[in-house]
């Protein structure tokens, strides 16, 4: 039996036919580039998220870039975040002119640990961007508290987490701003590239739509140096018609990580995901962790079944942040992470009897390294 990572395809032909109809509709009036169709989208959104304000535009990291520099962070300021994140998150910080600070993680949550961010902070720090890691609010309460005390700036890197909530808020609504990536694998995917910001702040919303239209409020008065960041007409009407579905297809993922956490090794050879008791896990990705990663990926594989690793090199560790001088052993729970994280299919879609499979296969690869 061949298990894919991620099927694009059994989600867009259960509403193909929908999908078809909204592409027509963005040809009939010929709005490509923002227009209703992208409205219509912020409004939808907006209203999910129970915030104020939505702003698509053109990717995720273009989400979070915008929002660090409407909140006003650039050169000579620091940003505190995680370094088991997709290099997004800090390319953002260090696009604004900031520099990135890493603090370590929770090691059942996977999420930034708010018990190590105030020794972090200097007289620099202008913001702090947790991550709701998997699919997994951070515990928000600490860092928003954290933040108040020392006048600082929250962005959610929400781009994992659509739908996720922390003790009944949704992910993105709880700081100045959240960040949504709908690259087409997430859970709210569109067809091609895009994102969203959500805010409850006007000034900080009115300020990001004039950004990401090269700083015009009006056509040809620009107001300030922006950038070419707009949502795309065609994935604002995807992400509409997609958006009604959100729900029943996170219900489906949780399911599915509860058939994965019945059906899995109960001898602790591999370690489940665990679902914080402040959060609504979305899974967008199943990550179990195990000593011997490397060797199960690869018996796994030869399974034909289709497993990821989020994410092998941790963000200090990577060429790219060489510079700032922090070598193994600066994070340790996010390093030995990295070793061990293995990412199982996961997918509204996936079917038990593939669950089923995996699972065995999983039992069976753990027992053969034991046996050897």
């Amino acid at each position: 039996m061949k298990v894919p990572f991620f099927d694009l395809n059994a989600q867009n032909e259960s509403i193909k036919e929908e999908l078809l109809a909204g592409i027509q509709a963005v040809l009939d009036c010929s709005a490509f580039a923002g227009g209703p169709f992208v409205e219509a989208f912020e409004d939808n959104f907006a209203r999910f998220c129970q915030c104020d304000h939505a702003v698509g535009v053109g990717t995720g990291t273009a989400a979070l870039w915008m929002a660090l520099l409407g909140l006003g962070v650039g050169p000579g300021d620091e940003v505190i975040t995680v370094p088991n994140t997709f290099i997004a998150t800090a390319e953002a910080i260090t696009f604004c002119g900031a520099r990135p600070v890493f603090v370590d993680i929770d090691e059942q949550s996977y999420n930034m640990d708010p018990a190590l961010l105030e020794a972090a902070i200097t007289d620099k720090t202008k913001a702090i961007v947790p991550v709701h890691l998997y699919g997994q609010p951070c515990d928000m309460d600490p860092i928003l508290a954290i933040a108040k005390r020392w006048g600082l700036y929250v962005v959610e890197d929400a781009c994992q987490a659509h739908d996720a909530e922390y003790r009944g808020k949704r992910a993105g609504s709880m700081g100045d701003a959240g960040c949504f990536s709908f690259y087409p694998g997430k859970n709210l995917g569109a067809w091609g590239e895009a994102g969203a910001v959500v805010t409850n702040n006007t000034e900080l919303a009115d300020r990001m739509r004039m950004f990401r239209d090269h700083g015009q409020d009006k056509k040809y008065y620009h107001s300030m140096v922006g950038w070419n960041a707009r949502m795309d007409g065609i994935q604002g009407a995807i992400l509409t018609i997609k958006l009604k579905y959100l729900p029943q297809w996170t219900e489906a993922r949780r399911e599915n990580a509860k058939l994965y956490q019945e059906r899995l090794d109960p001898e602790g050879s591999v370690i489940a995901p665990i679902e914080m008791a402040y959060a609504k896990h979305v899974y967008h990705v199943y990550a179990v962790r195990a000593k011997n990663r490397d060797a199960l990926l690869t018996g796994l594989r030869d399974r034909e079944i289709f497993c990821g690793i989020h994410y092998p090199v941790p963000l200090h560790l990577q060429e790219a942040y060489a510079s700032m001088g922090l070598g193994p052993a600066s994070f340790p729970v996010a390093e030995q992470c990295a070793k061990e994280i293995l990412s199982l299919p996961m997918f509204p879609e996936l079917p038990s009897q593939q669950i089923d499979f995996v699972c065995h296969a999983v039992n069976a690869c753990l027992t053969e390294q034991l046996t050897h």
